[in-house]
């Protein structure tokens, strides 16, 4: 029996189906057609691995596409909430202003060379336009060489930043380098220095919102003139000043590079600590300007620093003492400094570095031996204007100034004062005193040389600096008129009414003790040491201006001239031989402190005053060195130098001098002559003033 279906079978039962709910496929019915007929299981196997096979290349992508996509939007959702946030922290942009920028102080000499700027800063702003175009060009090249083209923010040089603190070990997110100079500008304005997410991103506003406030040129500018170099040089002024003690507008290319250099890190590139160092750090600057075309290969090779030689920068000079003083007096003369002024001073600029250099050499050359470590000097004319301050033998390791803030014994370069007192109480230069052993009130006052000659004028116990003369000589007149007598001329440090005054005992500083001997040298008118011409701002507004004043008349003529006697020869017969100015009329004085502590000479001419001090810091005694010494010779040799060209004037003095009063004494010298009875001092004085 033939069991199988016939085609007409077949179809019934196809039909069959069909009324029951299934319907065949087109595309099946085809197959039936042409008698391709395939299993279901088979189908469904291919279908299924045609759907695995789908889900791994294409389905994976689009999933992570998808879900990337979701996650990036909400990246930068989250991005923009946390910059939302941070801005918020801050002020409104409407009032972000750029910060005025410190006040400068410029300090010149009297021929308008520099002396030094002071202030914050260190130094003035300069214009862009003042600058050679590859000045700010090696800022660009090695700071940030997208600067003209970036928005404020640079993200190529951030990704690069980012890729280098993950190479070298580092946070990513560090903050370590990616800044441009319009996000440094707004770092050195407005933020802290600390490296936090937080201050990257108010950084990064700042410096879009200073992109849109201002040009690049204003920016860059700003750049240059408020960015730190290192050496307290904050602007390429100031830096340029510091480093090559010139103008930055002045600068060779070499230069430039250098100071572009430094910016990476001020105190380990700094041309005047590590030249080595620097010359290499430029040279990759110069490099770089070559490559982004700033300027030619042999440009950037003929500027190039060899890294063996050594880079010249500026020794810091004495002329540094000068500023530290003007700008502590600055307050007392305008008020606070709001904005930028030159000060003019009275300074001779070539008197000023021939006396640091004389000061130096002789430390250099004889203070080993003779154990002595420091020297000071001041000058000043007649009148009280000074000329040069020395306060040290190198500012770079001490900025104590020991001409003007240090106060030491003067010795006997005080007795001056002393025996002016004497003159006015109706004594001369030839009275006669006595030159003895003596106690008084458990005080016993000694001679240098520790030998007595009995009676002696007045001018030769000063001639040769008897100690026991003038120890009396206080004693009977009363301290408190030596101190009175040392006071009206100019000393200011306060003085106490003790009979050892007589013989320097008591501490002033250089500058007031040179001061108090001008009147000496211009006849008897007080001055007070001056050492500011003029105050003004850039513009040429003038904040203050000197007018010549002082206390008047502090000594009656033929006193100054009894003094200038005397002093005169303490120098051509006395302890200051030492101490000469051919053709020149001069008078000073020696003082030398126990132990050879301290060694002063002051002396001058009808034209300038000039002090004298060496000795150690901390009081060590010297070998030997007296005011007569070394004092007495650079005297001399500054007085020299400060004289030359000048037509030589006498010292003030009256042809005849007044006839002595009475001589006093416990001797017949000279008394025999008169027929008179020696008189004690105290009698001479008592009687004196009944006559007067």
């Amino acid at each position: 029996m033939d069991l199988r279906l016939s085609q007409n079978d077949r179809i019934g039962q196809n039909k069959s189906k069909r009324r029951k709910g299934t319907k065949p496929t087109r595309k099946s019915s085809k197959a039936l057609k042409k008698g391709k007929v395939t299993s279901r299981k088979t189908n469904s196997k291919k279908t299924n691995k045609r759907k695995t096979k789908g889900f791994s290349f294409f389905g994976l992508f689009k999933f992570f596409l998808y879900w990337g996509f979701i996650l990036g939007i909400w990246a930068i959702i989250a991005l923009i909430g946390v910059i939302i946030y941070f801005a918020l922290q801050m002020p409104a942009a409407d009032t972000w202003a750029v910060p005025d920028r410190p006040a400068n102080i410029r300090i010149i000499s009297d021929n308008g060379k520099l002396i030094s700027n002071r202030g914050k800063m260190g130094g003035e702003a300069v214009s862009i336009r003042e600058l050679p175009y590859y000045v700010p060009a090696a800022m660009m090249a090695i700071e940030d060489k997208r600067f003209m083209s970036h928005f404020g923010v640079d993200p190529i040089g951030i990704l690069g930043a980012m890729r280098i603190n993950v190479s070298e070990g580092r946070n990513p997110l560090s903050g370590n380098g990616g800044s441009t100079i319009t996000q440094q500008v707004a770092k050195n304005l407005f933020l802290t220095p600390e490296q936090t997410i937080s201050r990257k991103i108010q950084e990064a506003l700042l410096a879009v919102w200073l992109e849109n406030k201002y040009s690049k040129n204003d920016i860059l500018e700003l750049y240059l003139n408020r960015v730190y170099y290192g050496a307290g040089a904050w602007g390429i002024e100031a830096a340029t000043q510091r480093y090559f003690g010139k103008s930055a507008r002045n600068l060779s290319l070499g230069e430039a590079a250098i100071l572009a250099g430094v910016l990476k890190a001020p105190s380990r590139l700094s041309p005047d600590k590590n030249p080595e160092k620097a010359a290499k750090r430029a040279r990759i600057v110069l490099n770089e300007m070559a490559a982004d075309g700033y300027i030619s290969k042999e440009e950037a090779k003929s500027a190039a620093i060899d890294p063996n030689k050594r880079i010249r920068t500026k020794v810091v000079g004495a002329e540094y003492y000068v500023a530290d003083w003007v700008e502590a007096l600055m307050k007392s003369y305008i008020g606070d400094i709001e904005q930028d002024v030159i000060v003019t001073t009275t300074i001779d600029w070539d008197l000023q570095k021939y006396g640091e250099f004389i000061v130096r050499e002789v430390v250099l050359e004889y203070g080993q031996e003779k154990n002595f470590s420091q020297a000071a000097l001041v000058a000043m004319n007649a009148d009280g204007t000074i000329r040069a301050i020395v306060g040290g033998t190198d500012y770079a390791k001490s900025q104590y100034n020991r001409a003007v803030t240090a106060r030491r014994q003067p010795g006997s370069s005080f007795k001056p004062f002393v025996y002016l007192a004497g003159l006015e109480a109706g004594l001369t230069p030839d009275s006669i005193l006595q030159d003895e052993q003596f106690t008084y009130k458990g005080w016993s006052p000694k001679n240098y040389s520790n030998e007595y000659i009995g009676a002696v004028t007045m001018r030769d116990a000063l001639v040769n600096s008897l100690n026991t003369v003038a120890a009396r000589l206080a004693i009977d007149l009363g301290a408190q008129k030596v101190v009175d007598s040392a006071m009206r001329l100019g000393i200011s440090s306060p003085l106490k009414p003790v009979p050892s005054i007589a013989l320097g005992t008591q501490e002033v500083s250089l500058l007031e003790l040179t001061a108090a001997y001008a009147p000496f040298a211009n006849g008897g008118i007080g001055v007070i040491a001056n050492i500011i011409t003029k105050i003004e701002t850039t513009n040429g507004e003038i904040l203050y201006e000197n007018i010549p004043a002082g206390p008047g008349r502090v000594i009656e003529p033929q006193y100054v001239a009894m003094i200038n006697d005397m002093l005169s020869s303490a120098i051509s017969l006395g302890t200051g031989k030492k101490a000469k100015l051919a053709g020149w009329q001069i008078a000073g004085k020696t003082g030398t402190t126990q132990g050879f502590k301290d060694a002063f000479f002051v002396g001058y001419s009808a034209n300038m005053v000039t002090g004298i001090w060496i000795g150690n810091d901390d009081g060590t005694p010297m070998k030997g060195v007296g005011g007569s010494s070394y004092p007495a010779i650079l005297w001399s040799d500054f007085m020299k130098k400060a004289h030359q060209g000048l037509s030589p004037s006498p010292l003030p003095s009256l042809h005849t001098l007044p006839n002595p009063i009475n001589n006093i004494g416990n001797n017949n010298v000279n008394n025999e002559q008169n027929n008179q009875r020696p008189q004690t001092l105290v009698d001479l004085i008592n009687g004196w003033f009944d006559n007067n």
